[in-house]
């Protein structure tokens, strides 16, 4: 700890910098302290504070440490390297030994793809873009029955067989240069892994978030199940959406057999910690300021959150992160490779999430003026068509199927049928665009998340005298108002804290090189403290973490069940509905609050926003208590089984059960599963 934060030769001032000045930017740097302290009190957030929670993270890092001590003691390795194995056995144990290796076979396919495009560059640029041009390809063959285990990993074989030479070579700098990362700064190192580890521990978790069990889920069994997507915007808004992300968890999956999102998103988050070294590294070479970044990186709160999640912020980070470092390379240095990897980098994320698209363009356009001297013609041209090509799929299949390409976005323009001709919206999240959305988000976080007080951490509120400081400085004010922009963007339509994620990612490293610039001697402590901040307030960052989700998975080591029947029972029924021989028809999820059945795939059906179509009739047939309509509609919509909860049960829908002579199942709680017989004249 003390060569954190006591280094033998601190750099000095320019001599051109008066003392009024320095003072003056020290003032700035820690101005942020005092502002944090207020809202802590203002806002009561000791009312807010889950101590269970930070308690299990204390426990779990001493045991970690306890764990790797051997290591440290008798192997005579570093700290840093010594935590890397409780961590990464704890992921094998909870995740699972098969999702694990088929994330490593993944990860491989990735490395060996972009180590031929792009030779030389840093190992996780390289796995970043091999990640982003496997999943294009497979996104544009999704509606081909190609999606097998079998011809994934004759993919993989081929690919890393061919490239198995230059994969060697490419590992060992990576061993090298974390070697020598680990030895500028040890207890940093060690701290920032030790930070990284108890960020990791979404990852234990089984998949159980809203979004996850009504959407994105969907495609990655679907092609387990079918090999093939059937891309019906009819049955689900989101069928068309951007899909990238979901469609790097099929590799896996597929692979596996079973889901693999824990590996999947801990290997986005390695990347995207890679890509924070990387990237401060681009204005410092002081090994401190760069494992602080990372450390700031995996003490956010939602950095856990995320990893718990399919969302797509996870792998938007990853590959904004790596963009920013390539942008804000020196001009003229990269040449072609250079612009292969942003142009590569941009498709990602225009294929992972409309807004992603919108804050690549920002950087793209700094791209092109900082680069303008080196920049030709025929490598624009070339690099918008790889571009395109990455991150097309979903937008050319949604123009071709359902006449907007941006589906279920502007359709007030689009006027696809398969949504109602006004534009997508979420009336939750209008808090209103200003200036003081950074102070707001950090204090009043209900109101731009799912979430509790302080669950988007303190950084930019804490670390904002470090931001101003960014804006300020002729070597940073170009990035700082890049990046600032790309935070900014995705707040004016809508105030929702989880679309900036990324772009306040990107900024850390910022943040931290300017803090350890203006004060080298106690710039630590100030980031050490965001850090232990920020882990005080994790378990705010999502209800689940507040419940005891962590502690039921840990006590449970690896059996899913435990936690699913707590939180998302309808996932044993699907379990037990999957083996069933006799299934017929599609599966109807009855609760319109809870449309859990995305994993039923092609025969998923809900009366949930996901179908607009379906929660209308469902509407009008809850208005004939008979039960005669909702009959009727079941059998429209080839409904063979039915998942409910019997406390939001209508009295219209019971009827209709009863009438369709439904059977039940199986029941968690006060979930059910229910069938309908095959024959409508059957009875019970």
């Amino acid at each position: 700890m003390r060569a954190m934060i006591s280094p033998p030769a601190p750099p000095q001032a320019p001599s051109s910098r008066s003392p009024a000045i320095a003072r003056l930017n020290l003032t700035l740097l820690w101005s942020g302290v005092p502002l944090c302290a207020w809202g802590l009190f203002h806002y009561r957030m000791w009312e807010h504070w889950h101590s269970g929670r930070f308690a299990e993270l204390l426990l779990l890092a001493a045991l970690s440490m306890a764990l790797a001590w051997p290591l440290r003691r008798f192997a005579r390795v570093s700290w840093a390297s010594a935590l890397l194995l409780p961590w990464g056995l704890a992921l094998v144990v909870f995740a699972g030994v098969v999702p694990v290796f088929a994330t490593l076979v993944l990860a491989a396919t990735a490395l060996a793809l972009g180590g031929a495009l792009l030779r030389d560059e840093p190992l996780g640029l390289q796995v970043s873009c091999g990640l982003v041009v496997l999943g294009a390809g497979l996104a544009w063959l999704l509606p081909v029955p190609v999606h097998y285990g079998w011809s994934y990993l004759c993919v993989a074989i081929l690919l890393t067989g061919l490239a198995r030479n230059r994969m060697a070579q490419s590992l060992r700098g990576m061993r090298e240069r974390w070697q020598g990362a680990v030895a500028a700064q040890p207890w940093a190192a060690a701290l920032a892994v030790l930070a990284f580890g108890l960020a990791s521990t979404g990852c234990w978790l089984p998949t159980m978030q809203v979004d996850d069990l009504g959407y994105h889920l969907r495609l990655p069994w679907e092609l387990l199940e079918q090999g093939r997507y059937a891309m019906d915007p009819e049955t689900h808004m989101w069928a068309l959406a951007p899909w990238l992300g979901d469609v790097l968890q099929v590799f896996p999956q597929v692979i596996a057999g079973a889901e693999a999102r824990g590996p999947v998103n801990a290997l986005w988050m390695l990347l995207t910690a890679a890509g924070v070294w990387q990237l401060a590294g681009q204005w410092t070479e002081d090994a401190r300021a760069r494992w602080a970044a990372v450390a700031l990186y995996a003490s956010l709160p939602l950095t856990a959150v995320l990893a718990g999640s399919m969302q797509t912020e996870a792998p938007t980070a990853a590959l904004l992160v790596w963009c920013v470092a390539l942008v804000a390379r020196d001009p003229g240095h990269g040449g072609t490779r250079q612009w292969w990897g942003i142009a590569i980098l941009v498709g990602g994320l225009a294929g992972l999430k409309l807004a992603a698209a919108a804050s690549a363009l920002v950087l793209l356009g700094w791209a092109c003026w900082r680069h303008r001297r080196s920049l030709r013609a025929h490598a624009v041209l070339a690099g918008v068509g790889v571009a395109t090509a990455i991150g097309a799929s979903s937008y050319v299949y949604a123009a071709i199927l359902a006449g907007n390409p941006f589906l279920p976005l502007f359709n007030a323009y689009f006027r696809s049928p398969y949504f109602p001709a006004f534009d997508f919206d979420d009336a939750r999240w209008h808090a209103g665009f200003n200036a003081f959305l950074p102070w707001h988000m950090t204090f009043d976080t209900a109101r731009y998340l799912e979430a509790f007080a302080g669950g988007g951490g303190f950084v930019l509120v804490l670390l904002g005298g470090a931001w101003m400081l960014a804006l300020t400085q002729r070597r940073t004010v170009s990035l700082a108002a890049m990046l600032t922009l790309a935070v900014a963007l995705p707040l004016i339509p809508m105030q929702y804290l989880r679309y900036v994620f990324p772009a306040c990612v990107a900024l850390l490293p910022l943040l931290a090189v300017v803090a350890f610039r203006i004060d080298p001697r106690r710039a630590a402590w100030l980031l050490v403290g965001a850090c232990l901040l920020n882990f005080a307030f994790q378990a705010n960052g999502h209800w689940m973490l507040r419940t005891g989700a962590m502690k039921e998975a840990l006590l449970a080591v690896g059996d899913d069940d435990t936690s699913f029947r707590h939180y998302a029972p309808e996932r044993i029924l699907l379990a037990q509905w999957r083996g069933t021989p006799e299934r017929q028809g599609n599966l109807l999820a009855l609760d319109a609050d809870i449309p859990h059945t995305a994993e039923a795939g092609l025969r998923a059906r809900t009366i949930s926003r996901y179908d607009p179509s379906l929660a209308e009739a469902a509407a009008t047939a809850n208005g004939d208590a008979s039960g005669a309509a909702w009959e009727a509609l079941l059998r429209r919509e080839n409904i063979g089984d039915v998942l409910l909860r019997t406390n939001a049960l209508t009295r219209a829908q019971r009827a209709g059960l009863q009438r369709a002579g439904a059977l039940l199942q199986a029941q968690e709680g006060d979930a059910q599963w229910w069938r309908l017989p095959r024959d409508p004249g059957e009875q019970p």
